[in-house]
């Protein structure tokens, strides 16, 4: 297998009769995906997502691919495809559309109206194309076909991307629900299709590459979840992602026969399963939805709530619930069903969570105790099973962890994929396919994107750490007042503190240190103020780290009479 070399440098020069690839996100990675094509002059982008914080990120909202190397090609841009409408995938389109609002967004019937009802909120009325599977369209000198694929969300799709240079097969997400709630099946027979046409390089969804056998159908989820709606007593609340309609299908039919009326919970739930009903790929029985305003007025066994913040997002329904922060009121009793896997990164919350609620006496079911979710992503077993159909020359693992790319790229080479055509990138690593060949040649700028409230780009990893350190250690304020001319401390020094110690006269010890720090320094002809407050700084810094092995956020401040 290739692996990326950090010391990569710009890659030279696209051959005419050479297709470049671009991971700009979901390399090394659950999410953040983005995979820019080149080829003739020309730009095609497949997914455009975010990536969710992680606890060490504190007070960012979304992490956005770096659009760094593509921002001064915007007008080369023919096209962006959406696999499909997860936020994974598309989450950062409504940022991209900020730079070009007329870049055609090309989508299924769900895909498209999902992202339609995001931008909305954004102000942006977007150019699009609504496409079905078993279509091709073309997008300047890229011929794309479109097939379906099986996924934890309807109306997904492959596509095949044929040029000059060759095939490029990218799956996008995908299992092999051999039982799927909508028949729609991953075609594998159009993937072998491809295979007997030359697939030249194939990009592949590696999530569950770890995980050994198959996928369990959706199927297997009803009548798990007709048992826990048979026994509960009290209030049912399903948490799950805000796009998966099979399994809010399920949950309603299962609240249907056991006679509960069901509320939406969450801004996401409302909108996308209100898109979802629209377009009748969810069946709904009339009077079965109320309000939410309605949901006092009914016994609580006869109430079943769908919430979001199945990942233990702070400002989730779910986990306001946990935190007794939401109208609805968790009591004993309760059951709260968690349908979802863990996204890597999410544990700790999911099960902050989980803690929550237990402790108001709720019974939590979740994927551990119960099997109330099965995944969207093909395991091992069913990726053997496009590498074998498909007979790539050339093989990419994408979309995961580095652990996940490195066991796809070992499935590859044990169907045969020779090792130096089986490519490890990460973000920002350029791929060249030529004369049948795909090689690492160089990488572009590529770091991660944070939105903060309002604002894009103007927090770095500079600011998270002081962030970091003001959340774990702290900071310690000294104001002093000082005569240069006299050589002396006139005020001072004053120290406070927020987040480092309660304790009355912590600062007492370090105070007349400080002082006399200060004035051997002025005596011995340091005026400067910038120079002092280093000063200043620095002896603090030394006595909290002797005295408390602690490195609060120092913040001196000296003024001169």
């Amino acid at each position: 297998m290739t692996p990326p070399r950090p010391e990569l440098g710009p890659p030279p020069p696209l051959r005419a009769d050479g297709l470049r690839i671009i991971a700009l996100g979901g390399l090394g990675e659950i999410g953040r995906n983005m995979t820019v094509f080149e080829h003739a002059g020309r730009l095609l982008i497949v997914d455009c997502g975010v990536l969710f914080p992680e606890t060490d990120q504190p007070g960012i909202d979304l992490i956005l691919p770096d659009f760094t190397a593509i921002r001064d090609r915007l007008d080369d841009i023919e096209a962006v495809i959406l696999t499909h409408a997860h936020e994974d995938h598309i989450g950062a389109v409504p940022y991209l559309l900020r730079e070009r609002r007329d870049i055609p967004l090309i989508g299924t019937r769900l895909t498209l109206a999902l992202m339609v009802a995001k931008l909305q909120e954004h102000r942006i009325q977007p150019v699009t194309l609504q496409i079905r599977e078993e279509e091709r369209h073309s997008f300047g000198p890229f011929d794309c076909e479109f097939l379906a694929v099986n996924h934890s969300i309807p109306d997904a799709v492959a596509v095949a991307i044929r040029t000059d240079a060759g095939l490029v097969l990218h799956t996008g997400d995908f299992k092999m629900d051999q039982l799927p709630l909508d028949g729609r099946l991953t075609d594998l027979g159009g993937f072998a299709r491809l295979g007997r046409e030359g697939v030249d390089l194939l990009l592949s969804d590696s999530t569950n590459a770890e995980v050994p056998g198959f996928v369990a159908s959706e199927r297997t989820i009803a009548p798990v979840l007709d048992k826990v709606f048979r026994e509960a007593e009290r209030r049912i609340v399903v948490a799950c992602f805000a796009s998966h309609v099979h399994r809010v299908q399920q949950v309603l039919d299962a609240a249907e026969a056991h006679g509960r009326s069901v509320c939406f919970i969450g801004r996401s739930m409302v909108r996308n399963m209100g898109v979802a009903r629209e377009l009748g790929l969810l069946q709904v029985p009339p009077g079965l939805v109320i309000d939410a305003r309605d949901v006092d007025s009914l016994p609580d066994r006869n109430i079943c709530l769908i919430s979001t913040g199945s990942q233990g997002e702070p400002l989730s329904a779910l986990s306001r619930m946990a935190n007794r922060d939401h109208a609805i009121r968790i009591e004993a009793g309760d059951t709260v069903v968690l349908a979802s896997s863990l996204i890597p990164g999410n544990e700790t919350a999911v099960y902050r969570v989980i803690n929550g609620l237990t402790r108001w006496g709720a019974k939590v079911v979740h994927k551990g105790v119960a099997m109330v979710h099965t995944s969207g992503h093909a395991p091992a077993g069913e990726l053997l099973y496009v590498l074998n159909a498909t007979r790539p020359s050339n093989m990419m693992p994408v979309h995961g962890e580095w652990r996940h790319l490195r066991a796809h790229g070992a499935l590859a080479e044990a169907t045969g994929v020779p090792p130096d055509r089986i490519i490890l990138a990460e973000d920002g690593t350029v791929v060249d396919l030529i004369d049948g060949q795909a090689s690492i040649t160089g990488a572009v700028p590529c770091g991660m994107v944070f939105v903060d409230g309002l604002a894009v780009g103007d927090v770095g990893e500079s600011s998270l750490k002081d962030r970091r350190i003001l959340g774990e250690e702290g900071f310690i304020t000294i104001t002093v007042v000082v005569d240069a001319a006299a050589g002396k401390v006139v005020v001072g020094p004053d120290l406070s503190a927020r987040g480092f110690s309660d304790a009355r006269g912590a600062f007492d010890e370090v105070q007349s240190r400080l002082a006399d720090a200060l004035n051997d320094a002025m005596r011995s002809g340091m005026t400067d103020t910038n120079a002092l407050q280093q000063l200043v700084r620095r002896t603090v810094g030394r006595w909290v780290n002797e005295r408390y092995r602690r490195r609060p956020m120092i913040l001196p401040v000296v003024l001169e009479v």
